[in-house]
């Protein structure tokens, strides 16, 4: 006769039964075998990463909304256009700051002027060109649909986004501790 047996709300029929303790967070997945075992095993929590990168693109979509309200330069012909610029946004920044790190990194550990200056024009480079980076990568994707403008608007523009995504870290941060 089986029995049957209640794990998470679920009611599993089993001869015998083995849980493994889980770790404290976690949704818990019931596995059950031919032989009726049933064993419990833990999914991972939803990773902070990919959760900061959603709220990161969603802060980039308002600050591209109120941006291409505010300033004529900045044309966006939908909602839909701005959702796949922010997502474009995202990915090129990110891969700014990590630039921007190890250049900032090989400015911190430049030995002599003449390391500190091939270090301070490689960080210089990488702040200026990643906006014609950032130009181009817009206008390659979206072509002329979206219009970030020129160099000082998408300077405005990546500071205010880099900005208020340090703003909702912050928030959210200080309400999760």
């Amino acid at each position: 006769m089986r029995v049957p047996v209640v794990v998470d709300g679920d009611v599993v029929r089993a001869r015998r039964c083995t849980a493994a303790p889980g770790p404290a967070l976690g949704r818990s997945r019931v596995t059950a075998t031919g032989a009726g075992v049933v064993t419990t095993g833990h999914e991972p929590p939803p990773r902070p990463v990919v959760a900061a990168a959603v709220v990161d693109v969603l802060v980039y979509v308002v600050v591209l909304n109120l941006v291409v309200e505010h300033l004529p330069q900045v044309l966006s012909e939908s909602f839909t256009l701005t959702l796949l610029t922010a997502v474009l946004l995202k990915v090129v920044l990110e891969v700014v700051v990590v630039a921007k790190d190890r250049a900032k990194r090989r400015f911190r550990q430049a030995d002599g002027p003449a390391g500190r200056v091939v270090g301070a024009l490689l960080l210089w480079l990488v702040l200026v060109g990643s906006k014609f980076v950032v130009l181009e990568a817009v206008d390659l994707v979206v072509g002329p649909r979206v219009s970030l403008g020129g160099f000082f608007s998408v300077t405005l523009l990546v500071v205010v986004l880099l900005l208020a995504r340090t703003g909702v870290r912050r928030l959210v941060a200080a309400r999760a501790g």
